[in-house]
């Protein structure tokens, strides 16, 4: 069993990721934040930085789902490779802040990697409009999201609203999180867990 949840930055992926988790005694896979030796740089100047982000993201996610896949788990995954390439990286391109020939090459390679892997049994979505996305990146406090441009997550959430309305490669849940504290209300997370165990096991 792969779970997978999707989402802007800020939408609350780490943490729903962490309370279902706990819930469904699934073995938790999250973004590898803290040990990215590019992000904080990254930040720091997009342009010259996000082909190295970027590839960096799409060799640690490729090597999770692999590992996903032979452990035999059931594993709950915070964020998915198609994020970085369906909404990350066209969006740095179309900003000017990756180029054309860089884009090209790392298309190229994601489409070899996405061959060679599974999707997702469930996608979760978490959307969130950008007032929430910058209330939660400033209750976080990481100082490298300080000079997220607010641009920056409007055009992400449109990239992320496109591509959810095509998504295709397995069974899919929309979570409305502007309607939905489930970090500090018991009944918003158990009406989550309802509409997962409908989608995975035919609960209702």
């Amino acid at each position: 069993m792969h779970v997978a949840i999707a989402g802007n930055i800020g939408s609350g992926k780490t943490s729903l990721t962490r309370l279902l988790s706990k819930h469904y005694k699934w073995e938790a896979h999250y973004e590898d934040v803290e040990d990215n030796p590019y992000l904080v740089d990254f930040y720091d100047d997009m342009q010259r930085w996000s082909f190295n982000l970027q590839v960096y993201f799409l060799n640690s996610r490729f090597n999770q789902v692999i590992d996903i896949r032979k452990s035999g788990k059931k594993v709950i995954q915070d964020r998915t490779i198609y994020e970085d390439a369906y909404i990350f990286a066209p969006n740095l391109h179309s900003m000017g802040l990756m180029p054309t020939r860089d884009f090209e090459n790392y298309f190229t390679l994601f489409q070899l990697m996405s061959s060679l892997i599974q999707p997702p049994d469930l996608l979760i979505y978490l959307r969130a409009s950008v007032p929430r996305l910058v209330e939660q990146i400033q209750k976080r406090g990481r100082k490298y999201e300080n000079g997220i441009r607010i641009d920056y997550l409007k055009k992400l959430n449109e990239r992320y609203e496109s591509w959810i309305s095509g998504y295709n490669f397995s069974k899919l849940l929309v979570i409305d999180v502007d309607g939905n504290n489930f970090t500090e209300k018991p009944e918003d997370l158990s009406d989550i867990i309802s509409r997962i165990d409908s989608e995975l096991f035919g609960l209702f």
